[in-house]
């Protein structure tokens, strides 16, 4: 994107209701998200991102995108159940359903970029408490998958992906399918957020009046990443080999790079460095019984082999050992009125008792298109997920759709799959003649 085009992207994002999810001006803010998203991506990786970061901070966009990211949260856990369990939702094409699944996705995916920068958490405001609490929930969920041994594996990820134009299919997929891959997806939405809440946990200082208690004793977040030391979501043994989730993907661990720290490694080890060491979080933090117990677990992961990949830890080891025989004071009760996230509560309160009626709205005006409108959707959607774009953000070579092997060959009419031979094209033509007639 061009520097004007990146303002008008931004200058055009703005709230939406409940009720308008999925239908067509909600689509266009979905566009503008991607692109930006995509954009952002790319900026980050040549280093060029902080047009996007002033673009967000000078109109105020920042508390936008959290009251976005919250209102798909609420959509996914009160009214997409309803919608599968509704006898008369039988869709044309599932992709509609998937785009507001993706939105979330999307969102915190931009957010993941653009809150490195220290003007960028301070422009969130008090929206920063709404989105330290959307963090904590999305932490408490992989929390919950790595103690009951739910690790997503990388068959099930495979079969998740969602956001795909191939996905605009004549044969509808069961409404339990579709809940299936929207938890497989939380999955990499959880991830993101706690990246997210580590950038928060670097801006300490410039957080607003009860963030930081919000984060220490509201939701006792260092236990909570203890926990994730602990069990980590992000690697499995399948078949009595290592497997650890990095950039998207499950790939096999060598055997002399298992003890090699994974960036998800380091951002939960880098948030407990944030959120212990600071002499304003020690002040707050109340270090009970249970808190130092839990906290004293982390001796046993200090390894000299870790501590030499990330040297700051050395710091936190000296930490333990000092709480290890020192009983610390209690924080003082200096805090008479509380900040309070409002996002969450405001969108329950005003669609309290409607999600039936709002589900029931969406499938009549929003996830039922006709064939004239699905065509139209579909090609602003191959405009939006521009293929030259995508390829640009991919990190691995394109794959063969049939057989998976690297792929050299395009469907020349929509250029929307790869092939590796003319064979393997024919074998897919009668599943992919659905999607590539609405593309093309």
């Amino acid at each position: 994107l061009c520097p004007a085009e990146a303002e008008a992207l931004v200058q055009a994002l703005q709230g939406s209701e409940l009720r308008d999810i999925g239908g067509q001006g909600w689509l266009r803010q979905h566009e503008y998200v991607e692109k930006l998203n995509m954009h952002g991506i790319l900026s980050a990786s040549a280093g060029q991102e902080q047009l996007l970061t002033e673009l967000l901070v000078t109109h105020a966009k920042i508390p936008v995108l959290i009251g976005e990211l919250i209102s798909v949260e609420i959509w996914k856990h009160k009214i997409f159940p309803v919608l599968c369990r509704l006898e008369d939702f039988k869709p044309r094409s599932t992709f509609p359903i998937y785009v507001v699944l993706h939105h979330e996705a999307s969102i915190i995916n931009l957010l993941e970029t653009v809150f490195f920068f220290k003007e960028i958490c301070e422009s969130a405001e008090d929206s920063i408490l709404d989105l330290i609490d959307y963090c904590h929930r999305k932490l408490i969920l992989l929390a919950a998958r790595s103690t009951k041994a739910q690790a997503v594996t990388s068959a099930e990820l495979c079969a998740g992906h969602l956001a795909s134009p191939s996905s605009m299919q004549a044969d509808p997929i069961p409404p339990q399918e579709l809940q299936k891959q929207a938890e497989m997806m939380e999955f990499e939405i959880s991830l993101k957020a706690l990246s997210v809440l580590r950038f928060i946990t670097d801006q300490v200082d410039s957080l607003p009046l009860g963030a930081l208690t919000r984060m220490l004793n509201t939701h006792n977040l260092p236990c909570l990443l203890v926990e994730l030391v602990e069990h980590c979501p992000w690697s499995c043994w399948e078949a009595g080999k290592l497997k650890k989730f990095e950039n998207g993907t499950w790939h096999v661990v060598p055997p002399e790079d298992q003890v090699k720290m994974t960036k998800l490694d380091g951002q939960v080890w880098l948030a407990l460095l944030n959120l212990l060491l600071s002499p304003e979080c020690q002040r707050k933090y109340h270090f009970n019984g249970f808190n130092k117990s839990q906290l004293l677990k982390l001796r046993a992961f200090l390894t000299d082999v870790l501590i030499d990949q990330l040297p700051n830890l050395v710091e936190m080891q000296r930490f333990l050992s000092y709480l290890a025989v020192t009983e610390p004071a209690p924080p003082k009760k200096d805090l008479i009125i509380e900040q309070v996230p409002v996002i969450w509560d405001h969108i329950l309160k005003k669609n309290s008792g409607k999600w039936e009626a709002i589900a029931k709205h969406q499938v009549k005006h929003a996830f039922s298109p006709t064939e004239e409108e699905l065509k139209l959707q579909a090609h602003r959607w191959a405009q939006t997920y521009s293929l030259d774009m995508m390829e640009a953000l991919a990190p691995d070579k394109p794959r063969c759709r049939v057989c998976g092997v690297e792929a050299a060959k395009r469907c020349s009419r929509c250029r929307n799959e790869w092939y590796c031979t003319r064979a393997c094209q024919v074998q897919h033509w009668q599943k992919h003649k659905p999607a590539c007639n609405l593309m093309a």
